[in-house]
């Protein structure tokens, strides 16, 4: 693997008003929020500020665009600024932004499918009402028997593989419902998550449809660096990406396997481009050995081009 860092695009939930606001003199983030606030039609950078109100961020297309947005104007410049990426991986949400940053999409491309993909999952969501729940000290075996258990006929899946310990399952109301009762049953813990639907499960199959015609009208061209895909924990390519793109939407999430794969790969250091630090905390608990920092505000910004100046980045080899 080159050297550099793999850059993390950040996923939804990790937004909070005041996110990048000290970023925003930095020409290249400027740019990204304009062609932003064009695309979504909403001031981005203004939902943005520390004067922004947190229950206007936290609607599920105004939460979409700030993160979309800021992880494409951090990684943006950082790459002007010779922090080029060795590869890149996104959490969910965040795989639209690696889109930009691989330059597999323009700026304007990535946030405009980053629209119409939350416009349609919402859509789905509130057709199909169901919730996402964490378990913890969980392994996949354990989780597919309670989903087994559970499910009853009901939508029940694994959505989730964030790290060794952690996964998400994603379903209808009812189902959520049993399998918490039964992982606690059997003295395990939960986390109940703040979603507005059973994201990244069949619940979502009403967008499959009109999400795959809209790529369909997208030209993607091959990405500079390698691109590791949520849904197979692989490389992207221009011939596959509409096809995983759609599928993104009903399959999982495999986070953790696919820092496995770029580990495996060299990768040693990851910098985080987005907001909240949550990869950078998943990915210590992937690989303990490798380097990891979100680049989330002007000071963490600074720090890495001084690391990247000191020749911080470099693979295993």
């Amino acid at each position: 693997m080159a050297a550099g860092p793999v850059f993390a695009c950040s996923g939804q939930g990790s937004q909070r008003p005041g996110m990048g606001a000290d970023l925003m003199d930095i020409p290249e983030v400027a740019v990204v929020f304009e062609c932003a606030s064009d695309v979504f039609g909403l001031d981005v950078a203004a939902l943005c500020s520390a004067q922004g109100d947190p229950s206007a961020l936290n609607d599920t297309r105004s939460a979409q665009a700030a993160i979309a947005t800021l992880s494409i104007a951090v990684g943006r410049a950082l790459r002007s600024r010779g922090v080029e990426p060795s590869a890149l991986v996104g959490f969910s949400l965040g795989q639209v932004s690696a889109l930009a940053l691989s330059d597999m999409l323009t700026d304007e491309q990535a946030l405009s499918l980053a629209s119409v993909r939350a416009r349609l999952m919402g859509e789905a969501a509130d057709a199909n009402p169901g919730a996402m729940s964490a378990l913890l000290k969980a392994d996949e075996d354990a989780v597919e028997a309670l989903v087994s258990q559970c499910a009853q006929g009901e939508v029940l899946v694994a959505a989730n593989f964030n790290c060794p310990g952690q996964i998400v399952v994603s379903g209808s109301v009812g189902a959520i419902g049993r399998a918490e009762e039964a992982w606690a049953a059997r003295g395990g813990r939960f986390s109940r998550l703040p979603t507005s639907g059973a994201f990244h499960s069949p619940l979502m199959g009403d967008a499959l449809e009109p999400f795959s015609a809209y790529l369909e009208s997208v030209a993607f061209c091959e990405p500079r660096m390698p691109l590791i895909c949520n849904v197979d924990a692989r490389p992207l390519s221009a011939s596959t990406v509409r096809d995983h793109l759609a599928r993104h939407l009903v399959s999982a999430v495999r986070f953790s396997q696919s820092i496995d794969l770029l580990s495996a790969s060299g990768a040693s250091s990851y910098v985080e481009v987005g907001f909240g630090g949550v990869l950078t905390g998943l990915i210590r608990r992937i690989d303990k050995d490798a380097a990891r920092m979100c680049v989330q505000d002007r000071a963490s910004f600074d720090d890495c081009l001084a690391l990247a100046a000191q020749g911080a980045f470099a693979g295993r080899g």
